[in-house]
């Protein structure tokens, strides 16, 4: 991520983000690649229809007809008319941000990816607030150091 977008009392402007580590590069997996794709190559049809052209290559893939900026108000907007169209629940757009963060933890990748994936400063704040997500269980534990025991008696 190079820049972040805010709407001001003048309009929307791009700026750096809050701090170095928001400055960083996030891969994608395939999957989302593909569908990324998919909806750029519908933009690109839509505006052909349309007869406005070509977009630039480093055109926003999400953006207005024109090729601008989305409002975050519109696009927060237009997140809870989807949630409740499609009856899902009302959650705001930035807690897919945690859920992001929720289902990596779970799949057991270490905090330190985490945290830098999430442009955190220090892993001490992606602990901070994802703490209950990386507890295990004392009997976890123990399961755990008997294993690395058992495998050490046996060598």
């Amino acid at each position: 991520m190079e820049r972040a977008l805010e709407e001001t009392t003048v309009g929307l402007r791009f700026k750096a983000p809050k701090t170095k580590h928001g400055r960083r590069i996030i891969s994608l997996p395939p999957s989302a690649v593909a569908v990324l794709r998919v909806h750029r190559l519908k933009q690109l049809e839509m505006r052909v229809a349309l007869g406005q052209g070509k977009l630039e290559p480093s055109a926003l893939i999400f953006s207005t007809f024109q090729a601008a900026p989305l409002s975050p108000d519109n696009l927060s907007r237009d997140w809870r008319r989807a949630i409740t169209r499609l009856d899902l629940p009302r959650v705001r757009f930035h807690a897919l941000r945690h859920s992001h963060a929720s289902a990596l933890i779970a799949s057991g990748l270490d905090v330190l990816t985490v945290s830098r994936r999430l442009g955190h400063g220090s892993a001490v704040v992606t602990l901070n607030t994802y703490a209950h997500l990386f507890a295990k269980t004392d009997e976890e534990a123990a399961d755990a150091i008997e294993a690395v025991l058992r495998t050490s008696r046996e060598q």
